[in-house]
């Protein structure tokens, strides 16, 4: 198992390369247009000169924005988040919801009991009513 380990670092590393190349806008290549970075790293690969030069070499690599790293910005980047019972505006529109479910079911209901009042007055015999 480990003896095929450095060749699907290598295929890995290679393969890196290759996507990260065509995914780069063609402004941020640096040196060489992108199809001659594209057959160096194609070319190159196995011995990883290819790769490894691109990745050195052949893409403006630019500083996180704010000058640290994602992990810092997280650390640093305080969110205020209200829970659901705090939230006012959440409470407001759980109201007016059951406000609308409440008229609703009340329609329901009414209308269930004309139903049941309609089937009554046929089981008896009677001439239904024109409401």
């Amino acid at each position: 198992m480990f003896r095929y380990l450095p060749f699907l670092l290598v295929l890995a590393l290679w393969i890196y390369a290759f996507i990260d190349c065509l995914n780069t806008p063609e402004e941020q290549v640096r040196g060489l247009p992108k199809v001659v970075w594209v057959i160096i790293i194609l070319l190159f690969g196995e011995v990883l000169v290819g790769p490894i030069a691109w990745l050195v070499a052949g893409k403006v690599r630019q500083a996180p924005a704010g000058g640290a790293t994602p992990s810092e910005w997280h650390r640093n980047h305080r969110t205020t988040w209200v829970a659901p019972d705090d939230n006012p505006e959440f409470l407001k529109s759980l109201k007016e919801e059951n406000k609308k479910d409440e008229s609703l079911l009340k329609d329901w209901e009414a209308d269930l009991r004309r139903r049941e009042e309609e089937l009554r007055r046929r089981e008896r015999g009677e001439e239904p009513s024109a409401d």
